[in-house]
């Protein structure tokens, strides 16, 4: 049984491609496997709800791919369950490119990164869109409490295939929030010395 991932991306081109460049049969393992490889664990879970952001692609009805960075406060892309993600989609630039390409083509693929650890997890779905009036308890879900802005629509994705990348070529990048984190200690560290240091100097001076 291959997996779904192969079965998504080992198109025959791609075939060629890897037995051309001498990889062909290192992959091979992804269409032996016992593993769909098309649901989230707990681990996928955690990871997405960590993500502050991610890398949306979708296609054109005239075949041009569009490559959309999404972001927002950690844990705005939802796990609904085991084969579903979801987020709300707030208003943008009014492009809409997205939107239209989802309408006309369902297929969606996913880049979910963490540079600090340099890893990757990539999903391949199929996305719909919905809006409150049909759907408000799925709107519901959706809804990012640190964000009050209206949800114009929501996108909801069912995940076909995943898969986690190696971390090679990933190079390490660090919110301000992950910079603030590693520093604390250093800071607290700091802080302390000057109260030291002050301590020091008033009592130098009141003898």
């Amino acid at each position: 049984m291959a997996s779904a991932f192969a079965d998504i991306t080992f198109t025959p081109s791609v075939k060629t491609a890897q037995s051309l460049y001498g990889s062909r049969e290192s992959n091979r393992r992804f269409e032996l496997s016992e593993n769909a490889g098309n649901e989230l664990g707990e681990r996928e879970a955690e990871f997405i709800a960590e993500r502050d952001s991610f890398y949306q692609a979708t296609v054109s009805e005239s075949g041009w791919p569009y490559v959309q960075h999404r972001g927002g406060s950690m844990g705005f892309l939802k796990v609904l369950n085991e084969r579903t993600i979801g987020f709300a989609d707030f208003r943008g630039n009014r492009q809409y490119l997205s939107v239209g390409n989802i309408n006309a083509d369902e297929r969606i693929s996913l880049i979910l990164m963490d540079y600090p650890n340099r890893r990757r997890l990539k999903l391949w779905g199929r996305a719909r869109i919905i809006h409150e009036r049909d759907h408000p308890e799925l709107i519901a879900q959706l809804e990012v409490p640190t964000y009050r802005a209206h949800i114009e629509r929501g996108i909801i994705i069912h995940i076909e295939a995943i898969e986690w990348n190696c971390p090679q070529h990933i190079t390490p990048r660090y919110s301000k929030a992950e910079v603030e984190q590693l520093l604390a200690s250093l800071v607290e560290e700091n802080r302390l010395l000057k109260a030291q240091i002050e301590q020091l100097v008033n009592n130098q001076s009141t003898m």
